[in-house]
């Protein structure tokens, strides 16, 4: 696998690394509309990697689950409330503990938080990705999988919700016609 860096120190995969790890995604998610229903059916789960800046887009997700009648519970290191929501340091200080996630971090902590996910008797994990990379490793799909835990890797829940935004509908469709929305 090719790593680049970014000016940032970030590192970037490669095209083929990426197309790779589409396929392995999608290999992974077979009968994931499935999995994606079921966990827009949790009306309560932690919401992990919800940024402290009002204008990021794990904001507006943030929001848009609160409005929809979720009870999304933020999960920031540093952070004692998102948007007036109380918010927890990690996931084993929620109590009662939640049995389902999103996570919308970097990918350099998933597999981290997918095994404390599986200390905590976590059942459901969505891998948040959006226009960039996302979350998502083949090592955290493989690490929700070995320990039993429903996995959506790689999908923004936007284009999920019903009576969605005009963007995020107009991107499933460009997913259906290319062939990549989940079955």
């Amino acid at each position: 696998m090719q790593l680049g860096l970014t000016t940032e120190g970030a590192s970037v995969l490669s095209l083929a690394d990426r197309g790779e790890m589409f396929l392995e995604r999608n290999g992974a998610t077979n009968g994931s509309m499935e999995r994606i229903r079921d966990f827009l059916a949790q009306k309560r789960f932690a919401f992990v990697g919800v940024s402290r800046q009002p204008k990021d887009f794990s904001r507006a997700l943030f929001r848009e689950f609160r409005a929809r009648g979720y009870n999304a519970i933020p999960v920031h290191p540093q952070a004692d409330a998102i948007e007036g929501v109380p918010a927890f340091r990690s996931l084993r200080d929620i109590d009662p503990p939640v049995d389902s996630v999103l996570l919308m971090t970097s990918p350099a902590v998933t597999e981290t938080l997918v095994r404390e996910c599986a200390q905590a008797g976590i059942k459901r994990v969505w891998l948040y990705r959006g226009g960039g990379r996302g979350t998502g490793t083949a090592e955290a799909v493989r690490l929700c999988e070995h320990n039993g835990i429903s996995v959506v890797p790689g999908e923004c829940p936007f284009m999920f919700f019903p009576e969605t935004g005009l963007i995020h509908r107009f991107h499933g469709f460009v997913r259906k016609i290319a062939g990549t929305y989940p079955n």
